[in-house]
């Protein structure tokens, strides 16, 4: 029997029509307690950050100058992984290490066959979908918010494919629904769905 492996888990809000940029427009009228203390457990949960390089970039502009609250201090002191291409360092914002996206695959396994707990990812694109891809990972939670949007970038890219095996589902009372769902290539230990 091998070790066990830590999960990466990709935690992203959505709208109704499956739109996720801007969330800071549409989402925060729902955070109410039981939210928060979702979001709270799923982040210590999880003792690493593992981003593309917008979300580093957008995070790093904001997190640092935030504290004073065990979940602000808790997503600075975490280990963070950027995935980029592009980015020689990480150092706007603590702890941060850069991996480069042509050895995204070796890795991201790599820090998953580390002891530990969940790696946490926040949002949606390229990363979570070469992540897919791969089989490396492992749950999706998609907060549904009671919002329409119209238009913005889609919650899955053009091309994406995948089976998904629905986990769980949480609802809050002000009507957010958290599905939590595993691509079914993880599930099996294989390969990319799609």
């Amino acid at each position: 029997m091998g070790k066990p492996v830590r999960k990466i888990v990709a935690s992203t809000y959505a709208t109704l029509d499956g739109f996720i940029d801007n969330p800071h427009l549409w989402s925060l009228q729902y955070g109410t307690e039981e939210y928060l203390a979702y979001a709270y457990n799923l982040l210590f949960s999880s003792d690493a950050l593992l981003m593309g390089r917008v979300t580093y970039d957008g995070f790093a502009q904001a997190w640092p100058a935030m504290g004073g609250n065990d979940y602000a201090d808790r997503m600075n002191g975490l280990p963070k992984y950027v995935v980029s291409s592009t980015l020689e360092k990480a150092d706007e914002w603590n702890n941060s290490t850069v991996i480069a996206g042509d050895d995204l695959v070796g890795a991201v396994t790599e820090l998953k066959q580390q002891p530990g707990q969940d790696i946490l990812m926040f949002g949606c694109g390229r990363l979570t979908d070469a992540l897919m891809e791969h089989g490396l990972l492992d749950e999706y939670r998609i907060w549904v918010h009671p919002v329409v949007r119209g238009e913005g970038q889609r919650l899955f890219r053009e091309g994406a494919e995948a089976t998904l095996e629905l986990l769980d589902t949480t609802t809050f009372s002000s009507g957010v629904i958290v599905l939590t769902y595993r691509p079914v290539a993880a599930a099996e230990g294989g390969t990319a769905a799609g």
